[in-house]
């Protein structure tokens, strides 16, 4: 189930997006994923669904050796190639699924809100697993499926349009799930990647 959904009409929806634009001061989720990576000093790091590259770069800030970003759309990494002037950053156009690294080649992984589009997340960890150093680091965040709870994906609104509640009716149901992004409330935009 390999997903693409950026190349299509999605890409401008998403390069809209307040993370597009302003970057990892612009994702909701940065703060507490920050905190959660190791010293990246010195480090090879792989970034899975590297997107713009924001994580790439952020990683060479911290002086890490080398980066590399996986990502399966090619307009997100032409983005990418754009705005990154790194030698030491490569960007390789794949599926997540279908990375195939050295073992122990990186010392950290990295995916922020990329592993729920992938069907099998165990192979992805062995992968991972495969290609990080002995005591090395696998970092990741994935959407919350409360946001894909329901099909509409949207607020329940009261008679003169206040918001009252997000619905989770489904919530604990498992399987598939597809976000229709018809209208995000302002307030979860930094939590939600939207793409229809």
């Amino acid at each position: 189930m390999k997903q693409n959904k950026y190349d299509d009409l999605g890409f401008r929806k998403y390069s809209q997006m307040p993370r597009s634009i302003g970057g990892l001061n612009a994702a909701g989720e940065w703060p507490v994923l920050r905190t959660m990576l190791p010293e990246l000093h010195d480090k090879n790091v792989l970034d899975l669904g590297c997107g713009f590259g924001w994580h790439c770069q952020y990683a060479r800030e911290q002086q890490a050796r080398s980066v590399v970003g996986v990502d399966l759309s090619e307009k997100m990494l032409a983005h990418a190639r754009e705005i990154t002037i790194d030698s030491a950053i490569e960007y390789r156009q794949l599926a997540i699924e279908d990375i195939d690294f050295r073992a122990g080649e990186f010392d950290v992984v990295i995916s922020s809100l990329a592993l729920h589009y992938v069907e099998r997340f165990d192979i992805i960890c062995r992968k991972v697993h495969h290609c990080l150093v002995q005591g090395g680091s696998f970092i990741l965040s994935v959407e919350h499926p409360v946001f894909t709870a329901l099909a509409a994906q949207d607020w329940y609104y009261g008679p003169q349009g206040e918001r009252l509640h997000w619905p989770v009716d489904d919530y604990q149901s498992e399987g598939l799930r597809e976000a229709r992004c018809q209208q995000v409330p302002s307030n979860y935009r930094h939590l939600y990647e939207c793409v229809n």
